[in-house]
């Protein structure tokens, strides 16, 4: 049996090579590899128009949304901050239709960063568009760069606590976080100050939105339990195989005898 194929969102970026600029797809490599690493397949999928969504969602096995750019506060009825970031429209759009998809045909699904953010607006949440507003401090971007180490509390009776155990030390930089959660979404991780680290999806196979970076970190189970998820459950053996077995074991019996 192959890898479970999985897409992880991309972006489309104007990038130079040489002598050319072009717009490209770009992913972070650290994502592939993550995915490669516990067993996946890989595939980056660029923003496309919504009528290919239906048949990326049948033809992936799981569903990475990866982080970037803020999203866009009309999305959730809000006006843009100071600090909010331009907004990508096409990957918004693109996102949001591939979430919905992937939570109709139970497809697992793993949001990081941005991608935790846009399964809360997708679901009908909110979003704190500058974290410094609301808790006085840049606690949870301390470098406008690097990316620190945090703890986070998870609640053991999560998919994800069954995965990382009560707490974690994962990287993460972020100045934006969940304010009201979304349909379905419960909060399963958080951190002293009370932000939301991690959601599930109520109800679905395997659908988790995590704060932090795990694909920048060297704890792969995450990653792991989302190939675990995607691989399709073993074929029941069928009627001539479960009597051919009842068989052979008699047929050395008697030989013995």
């Amino acid at each position: 049996m192959g890898r479970p194929i999985i897409g992880i969102t991309g972006e489309l970026e104007a990038t130079r090579w040489r002598d050319w600029i072009r717009e490209a797809v770009v992913s972070p490599v650290s994502y592939t590899r993550a995915v490669e690493r516990a067993g996946g397949a890989p595939v980056i999928l660029p923003p496309v128009p919504s009528s290919s969504v239906p048949s990326l969602i049948a033809r992936i096995d799981a569903l990475v949304v990866a982080s970037g750019r803020d999203v866009d506060p009309s999305l959730y009825d809000q006006a843009p901050h100071e600090e909010t970031d331009a907004p990508d429209h096409r990957r918004d759009r693109f996102e949001i239709l591939m979430i919905r998809a992937a939570i109709d045909a139970d497809l697992p699904l793993l949001a990081i960063s941005r991608g935790m953010h846009i399964l809360n607006v997708a679901r009908g949440g909110t979003l704190i568009q500058h974290l410094p507003d609301r808790l006085g401090s840049e606690i949870h971007k301390p470098d406008p760069v690097k990316m620190t180490i945090h703890d986070v509390q998870i609640s053991a009776a999560s998919k994800l606590g069954r995965v990382l155990g009560a707490t974690a030390q994962v990287p993460a930089a972020h100045h934006q976080a969940i304010d009201r959660l979304g349909s379905g979404l419960l909060n399963v991780a958080w951190t002293p100050d009370q932000m939301v680290e991690a959601v599930e999806l109520q109800g679905h196979k395997f659908g988790i939105g995590v704060q932090w970076h795990p694909e920048e970190s060297d704890d792969a189970r995450i990653f792991e339990a989302l190939v675990a998820a995607a691989k399709p459950a073993p074929a029941p053996p069928t009627a001539t195989d479960v009597t051919g077995r009842s068989k052979r074991p008699s047929k050395r019996h008697a030989a013995r005898s």
